[in-house]
């Protein structure tokens, strides 16, 4: 999940996941943490995996290196702030990396197979028809927690697929 926290949506999300006992990636936006530290922190306990989605959201291959640099580790201060973990993982934004910040930043980038484009349709069911027609074993799956329409999409995708056998 990329773009979080958000105060309302990734909240429910966090629930609709520890109900269904699935662990899921967030890859969260730095200047999204600030009052959300609590849901940083529940993800943190419930055993999710937590990566860096840069601070601001930036185009990394847009930036200098300085900046690029800048807006990782300033997300990634924040959420080993909060959770006392060191950050692994980075997804950048519209998965555009170049290999200077391979170099400079020991972070595993992680992409994804199964994008829906949940931001752009916004509509639940066509978010899951998308992801239930793509969907493999091994899938990564791209949603983002800050819309209402893609966490419900997310829990019903959850449960449609592991009716299906497919494990988290």
């Amino acid at each position: 999940f990329d773009d979080g926290p958000h105060a309302v949506y990734t909240k429910r999300l966090l629930e609709g996941l520890r109900e269904r006992g699935v662990k899921a990636s967030f890859f969260l936006v730095g200047e999204n943490i600030p009052g959300n530290e609590e849901l940083v922190k529940q993800m943190s306990e419930d055993g999710h995996l937590i990566g860096c989605h840069t601070y601001s959201h930036v185009d990394l291959t847009k930036c200098t290196l300085s900046e690029a640099l800048c807006e990782v580790e300033m997300t990634d201060d924040l959420i080993t702030g909060i959770t006392g973990k060191v950050v692994e993982y980075v997804r950048p934004p519209f998965g555009n990396w170049k290999d200077s910040l391979a170099e400079a930043l020991p972070l595993t980038v992680v992409r994804w197979t199964v994008d829906p484009e949940d931001w752009k349709d916004q509509n639940r069911e066509h978010v899951v028809a998308k992801v239930k027609k793509n969907v493999k074993d091994g899938s990564i799956i791209l949603l983002h927690d800050n819309y209402r329409t893609s966490v419900e999409a997310a829990l019903d995708i959850v449960d449609d697929l592991q009716k299906e056998g497919y494990e988290f």
